[in-house]
């Protein structure tokens, strides 16, 4: 009785560590799911520890700590090796999809693909539509960084209509932001803003505070381009608030942390910080 009351609060703080990260609450994200991490170990229980170290690696994507990012879910991966056997394939495929949104974003492009591929093979073979509409979409951003756009767009459609099926707004809000990015390396600033327009409303009812900030970001480089000085105003000032909001700056440096690749330290009260800030 009380090892199962232990597993599920293990599962309960993985549960809340994951809604946390969606609301872009990052520091009580950690916190929970260094518990969950803590009732794994204690208990021996691989199967959450390597669901937390998924959801690990997405917090550390969402932060732009890419190094980190690819280290826990090839943890993951080695728990699915070692013990997994009998586990649902899930398990597998999880944990490459995080590697490939990792190795991505890293600019490994070949590895990203063929743990996408991996993945996208067992998603298919399940009928595990989520994991088929974030796969299509992996795929899609790994064509968009190879500047192939015209593959990326029926990804990114068929990724769009199933998050649409499923009714997964944050992933909608991610399809439409890699349309929109493609729609920019095209030079369509209209057809750029249209998609960021519908990502905008979704990820306000949301309440993601992270793609508002990508949002404001994504619409300050195209109005300082168009030249609309009001406009760009207003985004500036707004990233700036999303900043203050998620409380995503460096504790030692006061710079904000990630906006681009910097290797993070979480201390124990689960505060982040730049790693170089701590080491000097």
């Amino acid at each position: 009785e009380y090892m199962g009351g232990l597993q599920l609060n293990g599962q309960v703080n993985l549960s809340m560590g994951n809604a946390y990260l969606g609301l872009s609450v990052f520091q009580k994200a950690l916190e929970c799911f260094e518990k969950a991490l803590r009732y794994a170990h204690n208990n021996d229980d691989k199967m959450l520890e390597c669901r937390v170290c998924c959801s690990l690696g997405n917090f550390y994507t969402h932060l732009k700590d890419y190094e980190k990012a690819l280290f826990f879910p090839c943890k993951a991966a080695e728990l699915v090796n070692d013990y997994g056997k009998g586990w649902s394939l899930k398990y597998r495929a999880m944990s490459q999809f995080y590697m490939a949104v990792a190795y991505r974003k890293l600019g490994h492009l070949p590895d990203a693909m063929e743990c996408c591929e991996e993945s996208m093979k067992i998603a298919l073979q399940h009928g595990d539509r989520p994991l088929q509409a974030q796969c299509l979409l992996c795929f899609a951003d790994i064509h968009r960084s190879r500047a192939d756009v015209q593959t990326a767009f029926p990804r990114y459609d068929s990724s769009m209509s199933i998050m649409t099926e499923i009714g997964n707004r944050l992933g909608q809000v991610q399809v439409l932001l890699g349309v929109a990015k493609c729609w920019l390396m095209q030079k369509d600033l209209d057809k750029a803003l249209e998609n960021i327009e519908r990502a905008h409303e979704l990820a306000e009812g949301l309440g993601n505070k992270l793609c508002l900030l990508k949002i404001h970001c994504l619409c300050e480089g195209i109005y300082r381009t168009k030249g609309q000085q009001r406009e760009l105003r207003n985004h500036v000032v707004k990233f700036h608030e999303c900043v203050e909001e998620m409380e995503l700056y460096c504790g030692m440096c006061g710079e904000s942390i990630g906006d681009r690749n910097h290797q993070l330290q979480a201390l124990p009260c689960s505060h982040v910080f730049h790693l170089k800030c701590l080491q000097t």
